[in-house]
């Protein structure tokens, strides 16, 4: 017999009606970084649209902001091989 979890360790439905974003920088030439997620704020993807483009789009999926996160290094946590992301490539050499 598979035992009982209380009620706050049993698993929610995703409630994909929710939107989630958490800006993440704006570059020089205008256009705005962020992530962006559905149902869960932890699983997200990059994205970067112009200013124009960013508040329509936050619009039309009548999302939630996300508090900012702190950037790597600010708790003198080391980074681990899981801790990347997309834009990180924008400041790497490829050989």
């Amino acid at each position: 017999m598979a035992p009982v979890l209380p009620p706050e360790e049993q698993l929610q439905p995703m409630d994909t009606t929710r939107r989630f974003v958490r800006l993440r920088g704006e570059r020089g030439n205008g256009f705005i970084e962020f992530d962006f997620a559905i149902g869960e704020p932890e699983v997200f993807v990059e994205l970067i649209l112009g200013r124009d483009a960013f508040a329509e789009f936050c619009t039309t999926n009548q999302v939630e902001m996300l508090p900012p996160v702190a950037p790597h290094g600010a708790h003198d946590e080391p980074r681990s091989d899981w801790d990347w992301r997309l834009a990180d490539a924008t400041k790497t050499r490829f050989k």
